[in-house]
């Protein structure tokens, strides 16, 4: 409380009864800004009002500090140290009835209604602080100004009271009307979004049954090809291929039975041999893999270098357990070498045969039906993965939209003496 002026009491107000109305989403802008306007109109209405009335009491107070300051208060029948006092404290009081005590603006728009609530705010405050550090002055000495002081800022205050909570409320409204208007903008992005994903659902529809189609006109292409005869017979030689493939593992396991009879003095011979490039790379095939070097055009090459070895062993430059047995055993690789030989050439030769055959067999076109097929099928299937996760957001605007309408309904409830019931609609 200030200078013993204070509040008024709310009173009670019957709550109206709420009207039941359905609308469309599309009639809530139009809803929206209506109310918005009224209750603009309604408010400067109420502000300006209440602002004539806070006018004439704005001179009244310019009123009494004119009249205050021609009253002497009859300090000269008091102690002069008193009304040296009394006289400042009068002087204080006039000074801010002068100074801050000033006309109230008009109102035009909201802003000029804010400019008011700042203003009488000021005028209070001022006038409020100096009567408070002047009260026992005023009440003393002027007694006759305290009583009307007190009323005149008793109605002022409750006025700016007034004021401050219709601006207040005014702001509730603004700021209700904002949140339903970003609501129809959520709304609005998400039925957009929500059209955007259906229509991308049916392009993928299309995309898909278009590729099925395809897959299955290949399938039946490629069963068509495998059905030929052509494609039977090239079944028949790849079997008869790999059946053929496994008389390699008899030979290899025979020349490496032989080779690893000598294998101690190859290897020792590959480490001390000045031989060129060509036989050390037959040499040391000779040590590891001897099927893969056992052919016609290294003939030369392979004796030259069996006969080196058995040459190391005998002079002693190649030492083994037992010469004879060694000698003996690398003259049975060397008689073995023309049938080893014959052996691997014949099998890639008929290996050879065969495979072209086959090759010339099987169907030119296989190849690149196969791969569309794979390819096809995996496009299908990123695009049924699309399909379903477009399809969770439109079930997630689908959710969304009528929560923001459930809240909007609440929104227009606080707004008006309504209660709406808002139609969705889905574009």
């Amino acid at each position: 409380m200030v200078f013993g002026w204070g509040k008024k009491k709310n009173q009670d107000r019957e709550e109206p009864e709420l009207q039941n109305k359905v609308i469309s989403l599309s009639d809530v802008l139009k809803i929206v800004t209506k109310l918005c306007k009224l209750r603009e109109s309604q408010t400067l209405s109420m502000v300006k009002n209440i602002r004539d009335q806070t006018s004439s009491l704005i001179e009244g107070l310019i009123k009494i500090g004119d009249v205050l300051e021609k009253d002497d208060l009859n300090v000269d029948d008091v102690d002069k140290h008193l009304a040296i006092i009394v006289v400042r404290g009068k002087n204080q009081v006039i000074d801010v009835i002068k100074k801050d005590v000033t006309s109230l603006p008009k109102i035009t728009s909201i802003d000029d209604a804010k400019k008011l609530d700042v203003t009488l705010n000021q005028i209070l405050k001022k006038v409020g602080d100096v009567l408070g550090r002047q009260t026992r002055v005023i009440h003393i000495f002027a007694k006759k100004y305290a009583a009307q002081l007190k009323d005149n800022l008793e109605v002022m205050n409750a006025n700016h009271s007034e004021i401050h909570k219709i601006l207040r409320n005014f702001d509730v409204t603004t700021s209700t009307s904002d949140k339903i208007l970003d609501m129809l903008n959520q709304i609005e992005n998400l039925k957009n979004d929500r059209a955007e994903c259906t229509k991308k659902i049916i392009e993928s529809k299309a995309s898909i049954q278009s590729l099925m189609e395809k897959i299955t006109s290949l399938e039946k292409s490629i069963e068509q090809v495998k059905s030929s005869n052509d494609y039977k017979s090239y079944l028949d030689l790849k079997n008869e291929l790999n059946l053929f493939s496994t008389k390699k593992s008899k030979i290899k396991n025979e020349i490496d039975s032989q080779f690893t009879k000598i294998s101690r003095p190859l290897s020792r011979y590959e480490y001390a041999s000045s031989l060129d490039k060509d036989q050390k790379n037959i040499l040391s095939k000779l040590v590891g893999e001897p099927f893969d070097v056992l052919l016609p055009s290294n003939k030369d090459s392979i004796i030259i270098i069996l006969e080196n070895v058995r040459k190391g062993v005998i002079s002693g430059t190649i030492s083994v357990k037992d010469i004879d047995k060694t000698s003996l055993q690398i003259t049975e690789t060397e008689e073995c070498l023309d049938t080893f030989i014959n052996d691997v050439s014949e099998f890639f030769e008929k290996y050879a045969l065969m495979k072209n055959k086959m090759d010339s067999l099987r169907p030119a076109n296989l190849d690149s039906l196969e791969n569309e097929l794979e390819k096809s099928m995996s496009l299908k299937d990123d695009l049924e993965v699309k399909s379903r996760m477009i399809q969770e957001e439109i079930s997630d605007a689908d959710s969304k939209i009528p929560q923001l309408i459930s809240e909007m309904e609440e929104k227009l409830k606080k707004l008006s003496n309504t209660s709406y019931t808002v139609l969705p609609s889905y574009s």
